[in-house]
Parts: C-alpha cells; structure tokens; sequence
C-alpha cells in the first residue's frame, strides 16, 4: 500500500511505498557513513566492447583478471565526459546532458531488512522524451557472487552490443541478459541463441541471475517500485518485494530502497559474512534504456568485514 505524506508548501514531499516491517523512516542516516559514488554517462559501450582491445585500450588488462573498478576509479567523471560529448561510443549525443551524478550512498540493516540510501543532485536534465511517465529512475543491480562477470564489471555484465538501442540491435526490443545463457557470443553479443534447456535450468538454479530494484521517481508524487531478475532477459517480478520511499528538495534527491534480508524465492538471501557486489544506475530526465548514468561495481557486507560498504545493524 502506497502512503503519501503531507504535502507542506516550499518544502519537500515524502513519498513511503509501504517499508518491509519497521520502514526505513526509523533510520537516522545522519548517524549511518556513506561513500561517494560517481554515476557516469556510458553511452554505447558494452560487454563486448570491453572485451575488445580494439575498441577498449583495458581490455587486455581485464581479460588477465583486472576488475572495472580496480583500473577506472576516481577516472569516472573524466570518462563521463568523454562519453556525454558524442566523441566517443555515443552517435546521438544528449546537447547539455550533464556527464556524470555524484550520489552520497549509505546501507543499513535491521533484524529484518536492508536498506539502500541515495542522496544526489541530477542537475539540470534534457528532456530526452523516452519515459513520460517518470522523471528519474534509481536502480541497484544486486549479484551474490554466484554471476562472476558482474563480481568484475558491475552492471556490465547485462548489457549488450545487441539489446534494444545498442549498436547491434538492429530494430530488436532485446533486454538485459547474462554472458552465459547464450550458446556463443561474438562482437555483436549472443542474439536470442540460448543455452539448451536443461543448462539454463541448471543455472538458474545455481543462483546464476542478478536481481535488480528500482524506484520510479516523479518530483511531488509517489514513488513506484519494482524489483525483479536479469538472467535470460530482465524480467519484472511481481508481487514487488522491494519497496521505495523517497522525497525531493531544492535539486536534491533522497531515496531508499528496501526489502526484507530473506525475501524467498527468486530473491537472494542476504546474510552476515558474505560479501555482495551492487552496481547503481540512474535514469534522469525521462530517459530509458540508454542515456542513463551507471556506477562502477561496489561490494557491501553486513556487520563487518572488507567491503566499500559495511551495512550496520540500526
């Protein structure tokens, strides 16, 4: 059930989509650390991109076991830039779309749930005309080890030369997908050529799929959110287990999303003393598909342990 707060003049609206059990609205964040997190504009460079030296000068680096993060952070807004201003991987550039959006990240838990934080300013957006419906979208692609392109490359590892607006497409609606359920991949992606039955089910069965969540944004209205898995395809999960609460003031965007840390199939238990690796994109000014802002990949645990976020009990 949706809950729309007052709305008081001047001042910002919060929107909860019913929290999990005790809601993330009895999170003091200023008491939770965050890290910076740079989103940059991709354009059109995809996993078969980053596997070609010819193409992407990192590609022998990351063949020989390198991971995105390790040679290309701290470089995000440089390459945003680059991407943005159509010089490269990008035919239709965007005129005055900015090239990269800074999010302060913050996770915490309860005996229940995990919660994921967002604060960032979008600046000022071209209306790209792609989704009416929604302003912004805010997404977090969730992987717990068991898809290992995406433990290296984040988000990289679901998107394609051939998915829909990407060089390759050639007209297809295609959506997100995993290296591995295709039979081969070549410079122009795995098409709609899929492993045999019986692998897939075994991959699947494996835990070999990511999980993504997301919040549907419109300033002064209540936020959507949808959840669901790229394995195959991206699909939409429904009934939605994760939930949105969000609230938009002076430029500034806060958002958390949220769901409970054993949500039962096909969602991926979230337990202590496993690290997990999350990917962030944003989609700002009615943007879809494409002309989005992605992170690099970060990884998270709960309680303690080696990770770029430690997700504390609250």
């Amino acid at each position: 059930m949706k809950r729309m707060l007052p709305m008081i003049a001047a001042a910002a609206l919060s929107i909860a989509v019913g929290a999990p059990t005790a809601g993330a609205a009895g999170i003091d964040w200023s008491g939770v650390k965050g890290k910076e997190v740079t989103l940059f504009y991709p354009g059109q460079s995809s996993w078969e991109w980053v596997l070609t030296p010819a193409d992407h000068g990192g590609a022998p680096k990351f063949r020989e076991g390198k991971n995105c993060h390790e040679c290309h952070n701290g470089e995000e807004k440089d390459m945003g830039a680059l991407l943005v201003s159509g010089k490269k991987n990008e035919p239709t550039p965007i005129a005055g779309k900015p090239g990269s959006v800074v999010a302060t990240v913050k996770l915490a838990h309860d005996d229940a749930n995990l919660y994921v934080h967002l604060e960032f300013n979008e600046g000022t957006q071209p209306d790209a005309k792609m989704d009416p419906a929604f302003a912004t979208k805010v997404t977090m692609m969730l992987n717990d080890g068991k898809v290992v392109e995406s433990t290296r490359a984040g988000c990289w590892a679901a998107c394609h030369d051939d998915a829909a607006t990407m060089p390759s497409a050639n007209g297809s609606t295609r959506t997100k997908y995993l290296p591995k359920t295709r039979a081969k991949l070549t410079r122009q992606g795995g098409g709609d050529n899929l492993q045999p039955a019986d692998v897939l089910a075994k991959e699947r069965a494996d835990g070999e799929f990511l999980e993504y969540w997301q919040a549907r944004l419109n300033p002064g209205q209540p936020a959507t959110a949808v959840n669901g898995t790229i394995f195959d395809k991206r699909e939409e999960t429904s009934p939605t287990a994760v939930t949105a609460e969000a609230s938009f003031a002076n430029g500034v965007w806060s958002v958390t999303l949220a769901r409970k840390l054993s949500a039962g199939a096909p969602f991926k238990d979230i337990a202590p003393g496993k690290t997990y690796t999350v990917g962030f994109a944003i989609h700002a000014g009615h943007t879809a598909h494409r002309f989005h802002y992605v992170s690099l990949e970060n990884t998270f645990v709960l309680d303690s342990g080696n990770a770029d976020f430690v997700a504390m009990k609250k």
